[in-house]
């Protein structure tokens, strides 16, 4: 890393870690038929029902809040290979990435379109927060990280609720926007679909990530990515090697208490308003943790061969087309489940809806390798690319 690390030497396991965590979501957003939670409209035989349980659980449990906590992860490392570039270069890059996030915010509005479960508006808000941290010492950044990943607003609200007895906390602001997204989803016109979604759709999936824990524990992520950036862990060495050993062995041994926590203690609480924060505050350590296992294996594993395992590089022309791919599969799965479609979320269980996931990932997979054949960026990623660098002539 004290060469300026071009976009032609990229990091291999980066972009097969990315692939990983965009192919998680892809099965997580076809299981939830795209935020369209409606019963099937026929009677499943008990078997199947079986086996869509199985699969719903397994998912949920493997990849649900951890693949966006490693795509969040990647985002601030992706973040500091550009400013590490620029500096390499003598230019300070926090000016173009302040417009390279409003670009994104243009970016979201289209994937918002179509899906109301985007969280791009969210990083292209977040991701502001690396401007003023990413000159700091690397304890500094850590320790502003660590006290964001605790949700300190969450447990304010907990030890507040315990002082005060008639202290309510205020959630579930989304519902509404929620439930009239739905209607229009499973029953309207593209174009209704459309216009609810740049409305209420926002608001539903803006406000439920807010509830949820998820502007701190985002801006933590981000700066965790820059610094494992800084500190050339997605490098091979010996150094790097002993690293992701130690956060494997100490996410172990964290994710078995917290989910414990988790899965145990809450229904042990009596007070309400003690229970919604801690409902937040202890499923984002889990997740956290849990993401830690998932990157810390796959590095690990990385490592052990000089290029990945074989399953490891397939995923790389996924990842490198992650925005294209990210936002492609939301079109291409709401035409599949939204009622102006197929409607198939009236007979996809979790199994059929697997299976649609699997297929999706592979046209897109399939198109990734030949367009990355041809040129040397995704269609939207060369647009964000011109866009950042717009009237410098790069």
């Amino acid at each position: 890393m004290t060469q300026t690390l071009k976009t032609t030497e990229r990091l291999g396991v980066v972009d097969a870690l990315r692939g990983f965590a965009l192919l998680a979501i892809v099965l997580l957003h076809n299981l939830e038929h795209y935020n369209l939670f409606l019963p099937l409209e026929f009677t499943v035989p008990g078997w199947l029902q079986t086996i869509d349980k199985y699969m719903w659980d397994t998912m949920f449990f493997l990849f649900a809040g951890k693949a966006y906590a490693t795509f969040s992860l990647l985002f601030g490392f992706s973040f500091y290979i550009q400013l590490h570039n620029a500096e390499k270069r003598g230019t300070d890059f926090r000016g173009r990435f302040a417009w390279r996030l409003c670009l994104l915010f243009l970016f979201a509005q289209l994937h918002a379109l179509f899906y109301n479960g985007d969280i791009l508006l969210l990083y292209a808000v977040v991701g502001s927060a690396l401007i003023p941290v990413c000159k700091l010492n690397d304890k500094t950044v850590f320790w502003i990280a660590v006290i964001l990943l605790l949700q300190p607003y969450e447990w304010g609200r907990a030890i507040y609720a315990m002082i005060d007895p008639n202290y309510v906390p205020v959630t579930g602001h989304f519902i509404p926007y929620a439930e009239r997204a739905q209607v229009v989803t499973a029953n309207g016109s593209f174009l209704e679909v459309l216009r609810s979604n740049i409305t209420d759709g926002q608001l539903y999936s803006n406000i439920w990530q807010v509830e949820n824990g998820r502007l701190f524990q985002t801006a933590a992520l981000f700066m965790f990515g820059m610094l494992l950036g800084r500190r050339k862990y997605f490098i091979k060495s010996e150094e790097s090697i002993c690293f992701w050993k130690k956060m494997l062995k100490y996410a172990v041994i964290a994710f078995i208490p917290l989910y414990c926590l988790k899965t145990f203690v809450s229904d042990l609480i009596t007070n309400p308003s003690v229970l919604v924060p801690y409902k937040i505050v202890v499923p984002s350590y889990v997740n956290f943790a849990f993401m830690v296992i998932l990157v810390s294996i796959f590095t690990l594993l990385w490592f052990k061969k000089n290029s990945g395992y074989g399953w490891q590089s397939l995923l790389i022309p996924y990842g490198r087309m992650s925005l294209t791919n990210y936002i492609s599969q939301s079109i291409m799965g709401v035409c599949i489940y939204y009622g102006f479609g197929l409607s198939m979320y009236r007979y996809a269980g979790a199994t059929g809806s697997f299976l649609i996931a699997l297929c999706i990932f592979t046209i897109q997979l399939i198109f990734s390798r030949w367009w990355l054949a041809r040129h040397k960026q995704g269609p939207l990623e060369f647009l964000w690319r011109k866009g950042t660098w717009i009237g410098t002539g790069r």
